[in-house]
């Protein structure tokens, strides 16, 4: 199969670059790939919301420029900083002309909620379903779209590369529901393929969130950097043996809510004098701290003081979350936990979203743009992949005239195995990963015991690829070994990190 310009990921990255292409340019056909079906994606999971200067009395970029920057422990690409927040109010009355809805109040304004780390109120939500309502939206806008055409329940397993091996030529990838495979090759490969969650025993992110475009991207040899930069959310809902865990949103804490560790006591301010309001990195720091003084494998989120009813309109999700599992807001505590949310290293790309792959772009959590530094602020997460999408727009309208029609592979052909792949060792590896990776390795861990989880991590590198009861081709091993390569890169920069000067004396680790 053949097409312009290919899509890999369905998330506001994605879709906000196939809808700008197929807008501009009605004969370019553009493919969307989706690893499951087209709603499933992180972006769909983004409870909080869009973080956008619109109060300018209260507010200012500069303001908003500060605060990112203070959140990503001044380890960002300040340029960048400027430029994202700079076109937040443009991208945000862009998805509203695309039928997006946010919370209003009687007059009509826009309103703006506080999160963590921000020093005014910028958060524009759609209650604790903004991600939802975004993705809903976007999917709505593009199947009007006759250029945009849809594959879901395709597991896209390598990008193919010209003889040169420079430039991205398509992807080789598999049809989930007839096990064929095939290569779709195009002009423009466009990864938004998500972040990296499911690496991590605690997470926060969708099951579909296994790195495949990091890993694909590193396989295709580009730059990736900084992936020891992954964000630890402090409240997800613990539940043992759970996994993923429920997101509590950080707009909760905004509204008021408390952490209190098991004796009902608050302990956030003994850390920061924000108390629940420091950015993610603090109070995650604080709460396993916490945890290890004593012993207990939770702390708690405590929402009894707060007005039920104006919280249950504001977070109808978590309150019925919480409702189906037996606790009662009112009365109850929320046990939390650190868990893995977003990945702010990744794939490098500069300001036009190109990776250092010609013809490979890539936008959203799978890319490294600087934005972020060792941090992400609140709700600069969906802004950031707006802003990069757009700006790859712009400069894809103008590149595919240059490029050749994408070249047409014959059908692949090869023989099927008549055995079975053993998918109960291939759960027990990936169990083995998740006990593997967790918060004390990126960030309290010695060197030595770094080194030694990264030595387990090559062994279990080695056996995939050369024991052949797991390397038949199915979903779960190609999953399975994009997560352990991108275990390893995360220990790799975990490790140079932690040996270097730098990481040392601003305290990364």
């Amino acid at each position: 199969m053949t097409t312009d310009v290919l899509v890999i990921g369905s998330g506001v990255a994605g879709l906000s670059f196939a809808i700008k292409i197929a807008e501009a340019r009605p004969s370019v056909r553009v493919a969307v790939i989706s690893k499951e079906n087209m709603q499933v994606s992180n972006t769909a999971q983004a409870q909080g919301g869009i973080a956008v200067v619109l109060d300018r009395v209260q507010d200012s970029f500069e303001l908003h420029v500060q605060d990112t920057i203070e959140a990503g422990r001044r380890l960002n690409d300040a340029e960048v900083v400027k430029m994202v927040v700079s076109q937040a109010p443009e991208r945000l009355l862009e998805l509203m002309a695309w039928g997006t809805s946010f919370d209003s109040g009687k007059n009509g304004i826009l309103e703006l909620g506080l999160e963590g780390g921000h020093s005014r109120r910028r958060i524009v939500h759609h209650r604790d379903l903004t991600g939802f309502e975004i993705q809903r939206k976007l999917i709505s806008h593009a199947k009007s779209l006759p250029n945009i055409h849809f594959y879901d329940h395709y597991f896209v397993v390598d990008l193919l590369l010209n003889a040169e091996k420079d430039r991205c030529m398509g992807i080789y990838a598999l049809n989930k529901i007839t096990s064929e495979k095939t290569r779709i090759t195009s002009k423009i490969t466009f990864l938004a393929s998500g972040g990296c969650g499911m690496v991590f025993g605690n997470t926060t992110n969708p099951t579909v969130a296994t790195g495949d475009g990091v890993a694909m991207a590193w396989r295709a040899g580009a730059a990736v950097k900084n992936m020891n930069y992954i964000q630890f959310h402090p409240t997800a809902l613990y539940e043992a043996g759970k996994h993923p865990l429920f997101l509590i949103s950080e707009a909760v804490r905004g509204f008021g809510a408390y952490v209190v560790n098991h004796k009902g006591n608050r302990f956030l301010y003994k850390t920061d004098s924000r108390g629940e309001l420091a950015t993610r990195d603090i109070v995650s720091e604080a709460i396993v701290k916490e945890l290890k003084n004593s012993g207990e494998k939770h702390a708690f989120l405590d929402c009894r003081h707060l007005d039920q009813e104006k919280f249950a309109a504001k977070f109808p999700t978590i309150v019925s979350y919480c409702s189906s599992i037996g606790i009662n807001l009112a009365t109850e505590l929320i046990p939390i936990v650190p868990a893995a949310h977003y990945q702010c290293g990744g794939i490098e790309v500069d300001r036009q979203a190109k990776t250092s792959v010609k013809q490979l772009y890539a936008s959203g959590e799978c890319v490294h743009t600087g934005l972020h530094g060792a941090n992400r602020l609140a709700s600069n997460s969906l802004l950031e992949a707006l802003v990069y999408s757009h700006e790859a727009y712009k400069t894809v309208t103008h590149e595919l005239d240059l490029l050749p029609a994408p070249r047409h592979f014959e059908e692949i052909s090869e023989e099927t195995s008549s055995e079975e792949a053993d998918d109960e060792i291939i759960a027990s590896l990936r169990q083995r990963l998740n006990e593997i990776m967790d918060y004390d390795l990126l960030h309290s861990a010695p060197k030595m015991a770094k080194l030694e989880a990264l030595e387990k991590l090559r062994n279990m590198q080695d056996m995939l690829e050369n024991y052949r009861p797991f390397n038949l081709g199915t979903v779960a091993f190609y999953e399975l070994r994009n997560m352990v390569q991108i275990a390893v890169l995360i220990l790799n920069d975990a490790i140079d990190h932690y040996l270097s000067k730098k990481g040392i004396s601003e305290g990364i680790f």
